[in-house]
């Protein structure tokens, strides 16, 4: 669970979003990271028995850093003012395929697979889809998937068109093969994050798109 001095932490950082405050609340923020790591900590050991690909993982792994990348940003506030965890099935790979928690009042979510892979990742996860578009019915038609997911997420600014090059506009997946990202999320109610029994709740709802990233995986290891 999050600690309530960790969510107001947040919340008094989204209200003082400058350097001056953090350098100011130095202490405050030592402190937050404490409990920012008791939280992974938490959730990481109810999930490593689930997903035996998360068994390398360690706290350092699963973190994301504070200051914001405002390098090419219209909006300059330095600070991030939400809580994200990063579990991925291989630490080893970049941008490899895992499960993603978020804490932002009023927009908390759940979410995994595996989000705008690069250029050749595409191809192999497209070209898996449309080999083995079978296993991946059965994956989303899986009645805990469709209880917690419902299907994949389609975001129409981060989709294609027409059919991508090589694939026929009629082949029966070509709805998921138009998409540049594959991912499910689910929408959290905040209060959820301060039950007692989070990490074992949350853990539950995850670990349900474990064969969804199980198959990206198998088509982001598969050789030309």
């Amino acid at each position: 669970m999050l600690s309530k001095e960790a969510i107001q932490f947040i919340e008094d950082l989204k209200a003082n979003n400058n350097t001056e405050w953090m350098h100011a609340n130095k202490k405050r923020y030592e402190s937050f990271k404490k409990d920012y790591h008791s939280y992974i900590a938490s959730i990481l050991e109810e999930m490593k028995p689930l997903d035996k690909s998360l068994e390398p993982l360690e706290i350092k792994n699963c973190t994301f850093r504070i200051n914001r990348d405002i390098r090419f940003s219209k909006d300059k506030s330095p600070y991030k003012t939400n809580i994200g965890v990063w579990f991925s099935t291989n630490k080893l790979k970049k941008n490899s395929p895992g499960y993603y928690i978020h804490f932002e009042k009023g927009s908390s979510f759940i979410a995994g697979g595996s989000w705008s892979p690069e250029v050749e990742e595409l191809k192999k996860i497209r070209k898996e889809i449309a080999f083995f578009y079978d296993d991946l019915e059965k994956i989303l038609n899986d009645a805990d998937f469709k209880k917690e997911f419902k299907t994949l997420s389609r975001d129409e600014n981060n989709v294609l068109k027409k059919a991508p090059k090589g694939y026929e506009p009629n082949h029966p997946a070509i709805e998921f093969l138009k998409l540049k990202s594959f991912t499910a999320s689910q929408k959290i109610e905040d209060k959820l994050f301060s039950d007692s029994d989070f990490a074992k709740k949350i853990a539950k709802k995850l670990i349900v798109m474990k064969n969804f990233n199980h198959f990206l995986n198998r088509a982001l290891e598969t050789e030309d």
